[in-house]
This record gives C-alpha cells, structure tokens and sequence, in this order.
C-alpha cells in the first residue's frame, strides 16, 4: 500500500498542511522512506523574518510527522529532529533579536574586544533532545561576563542580553497570522517569574549555590546549550554540575522526588485528568522520574549517568547493575510504546496534548496511527503498559512507611514511635523494648537520649529529624531478627549517632530496609566493623546490595575495580586519587570481613583475601608515586637504557600471608642500579638513590597521610636493614651484604617470612634468591636455638599480658608466637639440608613442608598446625571486637596450649639443657 495513502486523514495538521497549497501537497506526495533534511531557517533580513520563521516550522514538522507516520525513522530519529529543529528555530530568532537590538545600542563586547552573546539553555525535553511534535520550550537566559555596547546609547551585559531574549521569546511564542513558532516558558530560571530573565555565569552559580532546591537539581539534569553562545553555555554547566550531581551518593533525592510525584499526583487529580498519559499513573513522567532519582543519587560518582538524555540512561543503569537487565528493557519498551503514543496524540491537530480522548471515532484514529485495529485494542494496550510502569515505579518509590503491613505492625510502629517521640513512661518503654529480645532495656533508653541530646540532632533540618523518626522504629523492629539483639541494636545506635549530621546516610538507612538489616548483622557481629562504618560513613553505600559484600573479591576483580575508580580522576589530581585509594581498601576490607563474620569464608582464606587486597594497593600506590616522581624528574635507567628496578619485601603477616584486619604493613624498599647514576627527562636531575628515597617517601604519604577518607594502611620500615638508622631505600647488593655479614639472627628469623609483593619481578626474584641462600647457610642448631630462645623471652617480657585468670592467646607459653618462632627456626636450622623448607615464607606450609621431609613427627605437625590455626581463629575474632586475643586459664584449649609447649621445650630448650649438661662435665 502507498504509504501516503496508509496515512492520509490521520493527522488533521499534516492534511491542513498539505492542502494549504499545491506546493505543499507536492512535497508531501514525493516524501518517501528516505532521510528527511531539514530545511534553512530564514535569514535574518527577511522582512517577514516573523512569518517566515513560522513557516519553516510548520513545513518541517510535517516532514518530521510524514517519517513518524510512516515508520522511516526510530523514535530516537524523530525526538532528535524534533528537538534539532527547536535548535536551528532559537538559533534563528536569537540572531534576529542580536541584529535588532544591535541597530540601537552597537554590539556588545568584554573588556578584552570580545563579543558577548546570550547564552540559550534548553531545559527538560529539549534539553534531552526528546521534545515532543507539539510541546512547549523551557529555556533559561544567561551571559558569561560583564561588558559594555558601543552603540549611541551603550548598555551593559544584563541590559542589551535582557533586551535579545526578550526579542526572542517575542519571534518565538508571539501569535502572526501563520501562528506561532513555540510556546517559550522561562519560569525555571532562578527566583522564577520574580527573578531577573537573564543572568550572569558568576550569578547563576551562586544562586545554585545559596538557594537551589531539589526540583532545580532536577531540572538541571536536562539542561543544554541549544544557541547563542553554546560554548559559554558549556561553562555554565561545568560550573552547575557539583549543584546537580553531589560527589557523595544521595540518598535523600528518593524523598525529594517523591514529594515531588506527590504534587503532581495532586494536580492530575484535581484536574481529573488520569488519562493522562505524561503525567497520571504509570505514565511518562514515572519513567523520568524513576531515571532521574538514579542520576541524582549516583551521578556525582558515575559520570556516565551525567548524560541528559533518558535511554541511554536508562541502558547504563542496568549495565551498572542499579537495575535488573529485565526492568531496564521492560521501561524502555514502555517509554518508547507511551512517547510515540504522545507525539501522535499532538500530530492530529498540533495540540499540545497529553490525554487519550473519549470520543471512540478519535480513539480509533489514534489507534490507526498506532497500528491497532480499534480504539478498544489500543485502549487495553495503553493500560498494560501503564499498570507496568506504576508497578515498576512504586517497587522503587514506595516510602517504607507506605508499604503495606498489617493493622498489629501499625499499632507496633506507632508504640515505637511514641517511644522516640518521648511519649511513654520508663515503664512502658522497658516493656515495649523487652518484646524484642532486648534485656537491658535501660541501656537503649539512655542511647535514645544520648542520641536526642546531641546537638547535631537539635540542629537537624526537620527532614533530617523526620528520617530518624522513621529510622530509630524500624531499628528497635529488626533487632528481634539478630542472634544477638541488644548487642545489634546499641551498636548501630552508636553508628546513627556518629552520622546523624549526615542525612544523607540517614535517607539510605529509611529508603533502603535491607541496608538497614544488613548494617545491624555487621554490627551484632563485630565491634570493629561498627567503628570503622562510624569512622568512614560512606562505607554504607555498599550496602545497598549486600549480594557483593559477602563475597570476597579476586585478584583480577580488585586490579579492575581499583583502575576503574582511580581513572575517574586525572593521574595529576592526587587528592582524589588519595581517597579513591583508601575507600576502594576500606570496602574490599568491610567486604572481607562481612564474609568472615557470616562464616562464608575460612580463616586462612581471610588472611589470604587480606593479603591479596594489599598488594593490590601497594602496586596502585607505587605507579602513583612512580608517575609523580617521574613527571618532575624523569626516570632512572640502567646503562642499557632500561628502568633501574625497584621493588617492595613484604616482611611480617604481610610477607607470610597472615594479614590482619588492624596488621600495619612491614616493608622494606629495594632498588638496583648505580647510586650516582642521574635519573634522564625530567626538569631537575636527581641521582637514583635520591630518586628512589623519595619514591619510597612519596608511597608512604600516598598510603598513610590521612585524608577525608582516612588512611589506607600504617607502614612499618624498622626491619630494614640498620632499623630506623639505616637509608630508606637499599641497593639489592649492599642487602645481600648486610644479611651475610652483619644481620643478626632474628633478622634472619624476619627474613623468614619475606617475599616481594609490588614492583619490579625481575628484582623480586633476585631478592627470592638472595634470601634462599642467606637461609640455607649452615647453623649450629644449639647456638641458633639459644638465640631464638632469648629472642622470644625479651619479646614475651615487653608484650605478654598475660594475667592470673586469663592467657595472651599470642605471647602465652605455647601460645601463636612460641609456633611461628619453631616454624622459624626449622626454617634457619634445617634449610641447609632441605631448601624445600626455604619456598614458603608462612608457619603453617614450613610446618608442613618439615614434616614431608621427615624431620619432625606427624602428630607433633599435627597438632601446632590445628593449634595455629585456632589461635588464629581467636586472634581474627578479637580484632573485630576490638579486643586483645585472650583465653581462660581453664578453657578447654588448655591441653592444646601445653601441647605446643611442650613441643618448644623440646625442639628449643631441650637442645640447650643437653649442651649446659655438656659443658658441665668438662
């Protein structure tokens, strides 16, 4: 069928269009299936500039409905030619207006001689490119500097800009006799109708600044530059957007969108308008909506959402994994099923309408222009799509205290409310708060009090004081969920308190329930996690899918997700990449540690995941360092013209892979080449051992400076060589020889456990040699075990604090250190003779690898090993409680403690008591 054909009578604007003469109707019958250009605005000279503006309007909007009727081009197509045309029509009477106002008062200019244009900003959907056939314009007016006019009678910027956009509101929106070109409404600008139509770049950012709502965050998010002097209107964005998109996530834009929704809801029911389309329920304006929270939460922290365009939006948020693949597609086929309906509804009579009409003859055009065989077909179709969007809508915007609970929960809910709100007696709250499994009822009271007393709290904006109103019931609520539920409860009490300034942390604990229930698991678990989320607040974010936080990430998932978020910063911006750094450790750390209280993960899995996370840091801190340092001072070569190499030892739980939730990191540097060889292009020289010192400098600011986000590691260097006497850096070469000539036994009880775990391989393996054969040197087992004998007791004499009812789990006779000292010294003693001992650098697997070799019994291994590990169990457990690593005198792992102990009598005293009964009979 002609598809002329298949359209005609469709729209009655297309057919007037057409009919208004035979040029019209002749362009109309050769428009084919072909890209449709549109034509040239006409030029400013043109006496009937008005009329002819209005012609190329109308002439190119039935272009654009022939393409859209006729299915030629994606809906994308058709908003972004409806929205170009907008462009080129502005562009046209802002040029127009210029040239008038310019006849009177000259042209305007800077202090410089540059010109100054107005700067056009199209707002809501022709700020998306996603304007409607028949819609209205948003635009708001600035100008990007003062200056003056040198014309007879001069105006300044304010003056002449004010003067061209009143003309061109004027060209634009004022009736002729062909009609209009757009209805303009500028009433978002600052201050609305009150404020002033034009303002400057300086002057709009401080009213964003002073004054801006959450309505105009929103707004903003559409904004752009659409004529004028677009790149000024650029400017104007770039300093808007930490206004719009907050660097932090903002959990608050739920209560402010849905405050917003709510009027709107108001507004369509006064006007008894639900079938509206854009604005009733399950409508267009859900869809915005639904985006748009997404963008104002999570845009300052994902640039890719700061896109003012709602599909591709709409994409990245499930590409991200904010929404379910399967929603994200369902919303989009909605949007595109309830946009096309609404651009065709406006083509019939170029109305700007939004409403399904009654009358079932304009139903059943509608649906002819839809491809549905009648108005009832069409009329089913429309209210699928929209229960499904309000269905989607309200999984995401249903406030917690609207979801629907039984009439015993309300009554539940308002008993605690009372009880925050100070309405019942003690009585009466110790009674409410006992329901919950809470047994020191008098503690939460005061928590609650102490949490009111607060001055950040009497300070509270009343939204602020609203969402803990609504937060400290649902609190009391889910402690009964926990195992322990006193404890649960007053620990995220302490954190409320920490945060209670921050409403933003607020919002996400009311908006999000599951962060809520999450946050008093961790809590019920670990003091250590309580203090270190009340220490770094933005820790909570990561529990808006607490999927993740159970499981501990890889390797190669940490390398990728620590470059991800230190690219979205310049390699110059060190600041930001600082606290990048440290809220990528303290994630991955909380994530570690939420697997480990929730028993997913085994110990040593812990320590391992630990590790891993550390070397991850210290090879992203040492390329930060490494590009800082040569930026300024180029790089140290070899004579070859290779890098001289550098590399980081892990000594200590670090090198033996037996990290820590609070363990500092014990490194030591280590570099090859020529001292006094100078480092090549950079703007000042420095020798390599210079250069190499303030690298390693640089890399410890990087890791331990504290920051807003705190600090990423502690670093300990007192066991390279010399202690704190000694350089900072240390040639390989000049390593090897203190280790062979002057290093003292427990220096090589250290070496033990080192290996590299950043910086150069080729290095690190040089330094895996050089530590296997300083170990595998012969020893006298006697002399050796006389020295890790008075090596463990001065450690025991300054750290031990062991008491008459309690063991120090690490520093006890036959305790976790006596076992590490023994793994220790059958590395020193035996590894002469078994260099198998010598590839490991952790107790348990030079235990192991002793007892493969046969040189110690298998239930002796056995049992340090077992012990070892539940040692460690207990040490892991007390460090998230914050607590020293002790047991009872008489708990049941005393037969575990004598059992190590004896094993130290015999393999350390034992061969000391046989050489004194030696000596004596001499």
């Amino acid at each position: 069928m002609n598809q002329n054909k298949r359209i005609a009578g469709l729209s009655r604007f297309l057919d007037e269009w057409s009919e208004r003469d035979t040029d019209n109707a002749a362009t109309l019958a050769a428009l084919s299936d072909q890209d449709i250009e549109l034509g040239t605005p006409p030029t400013t000279e043109a006496a009937d500039f008005a009329d002819a503006l209005r012609t190329y309007r109308d002439a190119n909007l039935a272009r654009i409905a022939h393409a859209d009727l006729t299915d030629a081009w994606s809906l994308e197509g058709v908003l972004a030619a409806l929205s170009a045309l907008a462009d080129r029509c502005i562009e046209a009477a802002v040029v127009r207006a210029e040239a008038e106002v310019a006849e009177r008062h000259g042209t305007l200019y800077n202090a410089d001689g540059r010109i100054i244009r107005l700067i056009v900003i199209g707002m809501g959907k022709l700020g998306g490119r996603e304007l409607n056939f028949s819609s209205d314009i948003d635009l708001i007016f600035a100008y990007a500097e003062s200056g003056e006019s040198d014309g007879d009678r001069p105006l300044d910027a304010e003056g002449y800009c004010r003067r061209v956009a009143q003309k061109a509101v004027r060209l634009l929106a004022e009736p002729t006799g062909t009609g209009f070109v757009y209805r303009v409404d500028t009433r978002l600008r600052p201050f609305g109708d009150a404020g002033a139509l034009v303002g400057s770049i300086a002057a709009l950012e401080q009213y964003y600044q002073a004054h801006g709502r959450e309505w105009e965050r929103y707004a903003w998010i559409k904004a752009r530059p659409v004529a004028g002097d677009l790149a000024g209107g650029e400017r104007l964005l770039e300093c808007l957007r930490p206004f719009v998109y907050r660097r932090y996530l903002d959990y608050g834009a739920f209560d402010s969108i849905r405050e917003m929704k709510a009027m709107i809801d108001q507004q369509v029911e006064s006007r008894d308008s639900q079938a509206d389309i854009k604005l009733g329920y399950g409508g267009i304006r859900e869809i915005e909506f639904l985006v748009q929270v997404f963008q104002l939460i999570r845009g300052g922290q994902e640039p890719d959402l700061q896109d003012n365009r709602l599909r591709p939006v709409l994409a990245q948020l499930a590409e991200a994994g904010h929404l379910d693949h399967e929603v994200a597609e369902r919303l989009d086929r909605d949007y595109v099923f309830l946009r096309r309906l609404e651009n065709r509804l406006q083509m019939i009579e170029d109305q700007q309408t939004h409403d399904l009409p009654e009358a079932a003859a304009e139903r059943d055009r509608i649906a002819a222009m839809m491809d549905y065989s009648d108005g009832r077909q069409l009329i089913e179709a429309v209210e699928a799509v929209r229960r499904e969007v309000h269905d989607l809508f309200e999984q995401v915007f249903a406030s917690p205290d609207q979801q629907s609970r039984p009439q015993e929960a309300d009554r539940e809910r308002e008993a605690l409310a009372a009880l925050w709100a100070d309405r019942l007696s003690a009585a009466e709250a110790d009674d409410l708060v006992s329901r919950y499994g809470i047994e020191d009822t008098a503690a939460v009271r005061k928590a609650l009090a102490e949490l009111k007393d607060q001055r950040r709290y009497r300070i509270l904006e009343a939204r602020g004081q609203r969402w803990l109103a609504e937060l400290i019931p649902s609190a009391i609520a889910n402690a009964a969920h926990h195992d322990a539920p006193e404890r649960a409860l007053l620990r995220t009490l302490s954190v409320i308190g920490a945060i209670i300034g921050r409403s933003n942390y607020i919002a996400l604990l009311v908006e999000y329930p599951a962060a809520l229930s999450t946050l008093m698991r961790l809590c019920g678990a670990s003091l250590w996690i309580t203090e270190h989320i009340a220490e770094q607040p933005a820790l909570l974010d990561s529990f808006l899918d607490p999927r993740p936080l159970y499981h501990a990430p890889r390797r190669s998932e940490l390398v990728s997700d620590l470059a991800d978020d230190l690219s979205a910063f310049e390699a110059d911006d060190l600041d930001q990449r600082m606290n990048a750094l440290r809220r990528f450790t303290q994630t991955t750390m909380l994530r570690i540690a939420a697997a480990d209280v929730t028993n997913a993960m085994p110990l040593m899995i812990v320590s391992d995941h630990l590790t891993v996370l550390a070397e991850v840091v210290l090879d992203a801190a040492l390329d930060m360092a490494w590009q800082q340092m040569s930026a300024r001072y180029g790089e140290p070569r070899l004579d070859d013209g290779s890098i001289a190499p550098f590399v980081i030892i892990g000594y200590g739980k670090l090198g033996g892979l037996e990290l820590g939730y609070t363990s500092d990191l014990d490194l030591v540097f280590v570099y090859d080449g020529p001292r006094e060889a100078t480092t090549q292009g950079g703007d000042r020289e420095l020798s390599h051992q210079v250069f190499f010192t303030r690298l390693a400098q640089r890399l410890i600011h990087i890791l331990t400076t504290a920051t807003p986000a705190g600090r990423a590691y502690e670093i300990d260097m007192r066991l390279r060589p010399s202690g704190n006497a000694g350089m900072m850096v240390t040639p390989i070469d000049a390593l090897a020889r203190y280790q062979r000539e002057q290093a003292w036994t427990w220096e090589h009880q250290a070496l033990v456990r080192a290996r590299p775990v950043a910086g150069d391989t080729t290095l690190g393996k040089r330094f895996a040699a050089m530590r296997k054969e300083i170990l595998a040197q012969p020893r006298d087992k006697t002399v050796l075990a006389g020295e890790v004998r008075s090596m463990r007791r001065r450690m025991r004499e300054v750290k031990d604090e062991t008491t008459e009812q309690r063991w120090d789990v690490k520093q006890m006779p036959g305790g976790l250190i006596d076992i590490e000292f023994m793994a220790q010294y059958a590395a020193l003693a035996h590894g002469h003779d078994c260099e198998e001992l010598l590839i490991f650098t952790d107790a348990i697997r030079i235990l192991e690898t002793l007892e493969s070799a046969g040189l110690a019994e298998y239930d002796d291994i056995r049992a340090m090993t077992h012990a070892y590990r539940d040692y460690r169990r207990i040490v892991h457990a007390a460090a998230l409680q914050h607590q020293r690593a002790m047991i009872d005198r008489d708990s049941r792992r005393e037969a575990e403690r004598c059992r190590v102990a004896d094993l130290w009598a015999a393999w350390i005293e034992a061969p000391l008591a046989s050489a004194s009964d030696t000596a004596a009979s001499y």
